[in-house]
């Protein structure tokens, strides 16, 4: 048998890291190649890791709410049918020989820094040596590097044979955390919302956001679908909502103005074939971004339905990692809240997002009279890296026109 290593996989598009929310395996039990061991929550999907070897589990190194990186050590696996390499690994991890077992175990342990242990202790100066980590066996975790930075040293810990770090702590900036006052409730930064902040810091610090926005007369829209979505619904069993219309405009314009189908890749600008609708669907506390892939291909039934089965899955938490991935563009759907104007953030490593609002009925001035009419602001959000003014205020201009336009003879809805 040889030792082997299971590391936390890509899951997702722009994923770093997860959560490891429930192991389903103990140190002892044998397990099948592709078979779960661990539940993980990632702020793009919930999911099930599989083992990718068959054999015996021999160290869980990871634990439960534990946050890692992509690619960092999840547990150790005795694999079946080759040849043992656990002796060498053994081996180099004993220093020396007149050690205890128990002595050896714990160096071994804090030995194994993760990449994000290694990240933090060489963005702050701190000796790792000197550190007595928390985790499994005293393995040094991220949790006790965050905790040496968050705090002040105090005098005592000048004098103490920590000093060496504490110095080295104090000529980074200071970052005084804040302090919950009596009847604050604290609660931990885990899982989805820890991925979330993450992902919005990296969107608002690399790109350059502009924005733009445009009011559409959608009131020929509002009557059409009015007269439709009853027998729709009887028909086909579930809503045809405004939404899956403004999907429809988008992927048209995505397809005359393919430059807001882009990502930027650093050096080049990629263009993308497929038009792929990233959707914020909410459910409870959380949200999740599915995509609906070729959009351009599907009519809006096609859309309705597909929107109307993303929604299903998030509210059983049954969405997949291939739900998660291939988007080109964002389209969110902030009226359903009642928004009327608002920024979104680009979902990095997209070019752009648009903010459906909230349709509201006004007072408009059509040949110099006052009408009521059906109205609903359009937010985009751009990378000016990517793209500038005049070619968003087309793609703008298009999706007014569509809309616009819309009835039983232009927008057939099967």
């Amino acid at each position: 048998m040889s030792l082997e290593k299971i590391t936390m996989p890509q899951l997702g598009e722009s994923v770093t890291e997860g959560t490891i929310s429930n192991w389903l395996v103990q140190v002892g039990d044998r397990v099948e190649k592709y078979e779960a061991i661990a539940e993980v929550m990632t702020d793009k999907v919930n999911a099930e890791v599989p083992s990718s070897f068959t054999g015996t589990i021999k160290e869980l190194v990871a634990e439960e709410e534990q946050t890692i990186e992509v690619g960092e050590l999840m547990c150790y696996i005795d694999v079946e049918g080759q040849t043992s390499t656990e002796a060498t690994i053994e081996k180099a991890e004993v220093p020396e020989q007149n050690q205890s077992p128990e002595s050896t175990k714990v160096m071994a342990m804090k030995a194994r820094y993760s990449p994000a242990v290694m990240r933090l202790a060489q963005e702050n100066a701190i000796d790792l040596n000197k550190v007595n980590g928390s985790g499994r066996g005293g393995r040094i975790t991220r949790k006790d590097l965050e905790r040496i930075i968050a705090e002040p040293p105090t005098e005592k810990q000048e004098d103490a044979p920590t000093v060496e770090i504490n110095e080295q702590i104090k000529t980074k900036p200071s970052k005084q955390p804040v302090q919950a006052a009596k009847g604050d409730r604290e609660i931990p930064v885990t899982g989805i919302r820890k991925a979330i902040a993450t992902n919005m810091v990296r969107s608002t610090t690399e790109i350059p956001h502009a924005w733009m926005m445009i009011e559409v007369d959608v009131t020929n829209l509002v009557k059409y679908r009015d007269a439709e979505k009853t027998k729709f619904k009887q028909n086909e069993g579930y809503n045809l909502s405004y939404f899956a219309f403004f999907l429809n405009a988008v992927a048209k314009a995505l397809k005359k103005f393919p430059e807001l189908n882009s990502s930027w890749a650093g050096d080049k600008i990629i263009q993308h074939k497929e038009i792929n609708l990233s959707v914020a669907v909410a459910h409870d506390k959380e949200l999740f971004v599915p995509v609906i892939k070729n959009v351009d291909e599907k009519s809006i039934k096609g859309i309705a339905k597909e929107i109307d089965s993303l929604a299903i899955k998030a509210r059983n938490g049954n969405l997949t990692q291939q739900d998660m991935e291939g988007g080109t563009f964002t389209v969110n759907n902030t009226g359903s809240f009642g928004s009327v104007q608002s920024m979104g953030v680009i979902n990095y490593p997209q070019a752009a997002i648009l903010q459906v609002e909230s349709i509201v009925k006004r007072p408009v001035i059509i040949d110099d009279m006052f009408a009521a009419r059906d109205m609903v602001n359009l937010c985009l959000s751009l990378d000016h890296r990517i793209l500038d003014g005049v070619i968003c205020g087309q793609f703008m201009s298009h999706i007014k026109e569509i809309l616009e336009n819309i009835s039983g003879d232009t927008t057939p809805i099967f």
